[in-house]
């Protein structure tokens, strides 16, 4: 009998590879920043020249400042001070990233070897990350490695944990999606990776709830509750909704983030909470990149009315676009029989940065694999790859000659608000842009292409239409 012949899979191969060559460069930005001299805290002496230049890093800049370098475990003796310092190990992520910090300096004496490690650290969770995606979208997943923010950010700060958690989340329910049949189990270990990339940096949290949505909307045996057929008028068959797997997907969530979380909070109770303390006091200052210092801070004479004004309209806009993003799932679930799930996760995240007090750059890698699964516009995702693009480019600049109290060069200053208001413009695009082309995913083909692939009983040429999706799906859809 002849042995099966092994077919590598040459898109995701060749994906990986990419992702490496990117990784690689990535890394030769962030050490420019790194290297002999010294200071007696092991940190480069050149790093402090480094703001306007966009090899500065994060990382390198944790390195001293949160005993990192003293390699002190983080959170179980910290605390945070009455001017809003951390102190004594406290540290401003969640406990998977503080983690990471710890194990990323252990044999590290100063800032490069840190970096170093760092690196070492994370690549493999950008290769985790791009390998689904590829075996997901095929072709489409080289956006990952060959556009610039995989390479600017990739080693700038604790992203590629945690976009490598919600990316394998997706990656579960798309094969859930794909060989049919319940989803109850791969939405449950779905849930759990999203607890731990909540436990790495919080966004991935926010994608439980539309994912909850879906796994109750699908029912309990893929019977779609509606039980007019899905149209703008239709009613809910809320018998049929599947709230056993609804509440074992939301449970699972919850106890897997309560989990990680319980050793710090029963052995360092001070030092877990300053982290969460440190992110309620931050400001929404020059560091930000937000539209609120751009937007309106020159609206107030007093700094702390600012500061009480975004503290409390920001959250409660985040809170309120969520819930209305969530309810326009529903009603897209009324009008085609399924709950946009990916896409409304992806709207969610896109409200969540536009009204967060922080912005930062490197966010861009959060949204990347929702440009890849779903069937977004490229001419958009062109746009927003600029805007960010024009933003880090000029924004170090911005940040040396603000600090020197010199005028601000013409083209960094449009270069900043180019880029700030321009991701802000496409941010409230995708909010409202990313549920609707949901149903259309991008697959990987027999050979490699993506392709498109819309759920089960949709007509591909109008995958809107509320006539185009059977009452029951099919065994071989969602």
């Amino acid at each position: 009998m002849p042995r099966p012949s092994f077919r590598p899979d040459r898109v995701a191969w060749t994906v990986l590879g990419l992702t490496v060559l990117a990784l690689i460069i990535g890394y030769q930005i962030k050490a420019q920043c790194t290297g002999a001299p010294f200071d007696e805290f092991g940190r480069s002496e050149g790093f402090a020249s480094t703001p306007g230049r966009i090899c500065y890093s994060d990382l390198q800049f944790l390195w001293s400042g949160r005993e990192v370098n003293n390699h002190v475990f983080p959170y179980l003796t910290g605390w945070i001070d009455g001017e809003g310092k951390l102190q004594g190990g406290a540290i401003e992520y969640p406990v998977l990233s503080g983690l990471l910090f710890w194990v990323g300096a252990i044999g590290a004496h100063n800032d490069a070897d840190f970096l170093a490690h760092m690196a070492l650290l994370l690549v493999p969770f950008g290769l985790l990350t791009a390998w689904v995606l590829a075996k997901v979208s095929g072709r489409a997943a080289a956006l990952w490695a060959l556009a610039p923010p995989l390479a600017l950010y990739a080693f700038h700060n604790m992203e590629l944990p945690v976009v490598a958690a919600a990316t394998v989340a997706f990656g579960i329910m798309a094969w859930a999606d794909r060989t049919g049949g319940s989803i109850r189990i791969p939405a449950i270990a779905a849930a759990a990776v999203l607890a731990v990339g909540f436990d790495l940096k919080i966004y991935p949290g926010l994608f439980v709830a539309p994912l909850v949505l879906y796994v109750l909307t699908y029912g309990r045996d893929g019977t779609v509750g509606l039980p007019d057929g899905p149209g703008r008028r239709a009613r809910i068959d809320w018998r049929a909704l599947d709230w056993p797997g609804a509440a074992a997907t939301a449970a699972t969530a919850v106890v897997v983030a309560v989990a990680i979380n319980v050793p710090f909070m029963v052995f360092g109770f001070e030092g877990w909470r300053a982290s969460l303390k440190f992110q309620e006091l931050r400001t929404a200052d020059l560091s930000t990149n937000s539209i609120w210092y751009w937007g309106v801070l020159k609206a107030f004479d007093d700094p702390k009315q600012y500061d009480d004004f975004v503290g409390a309209l920001s959250p409660l806009l985040i809170v309120v676009s969520i819930a209305a993003v969530l309810v326009a799932g529903l009603v897209s679930y009324r009008r085609t029989g399924v709950y946009p799930w990916l896409g409304v996760s992806g709207a969610m995240l896109a409200a969540f940065m536009l009204f967060h007090k922080v912005h930062s750059p490197q966010y861009v890698l959060w949204l990347l694999p929702f440009f890849i699964l779903l069937k977004v516009d490229w001419r958009l995702i062109a746009a927003y790859l600029l805007f960010d693009l024009s933003l880090e480019l000029t924004v170090w600049n911005y940040f040396s000659e603000h600090a020197a109290n010199t005028p601000i060069t013409w083209w960094v200053q449009w270069g900043v608000w180019i880029g700030v208001w321009g991701r802000a413009a496409l941010l409230v695009v995708f909010v409202w842009y990313l549920p609707r082309c949901a149903l259309r995913l991008r697959t990987h083909g027999a050979s490699g292409a993506p392709s498109s692939t819309p759920p089960a009983g949709s007509s591909s040429g109008d995958e809107y239409g509320p006539g185009n999706v059977d009452r029951t799906r099919s065994s071989s859809g969602r």
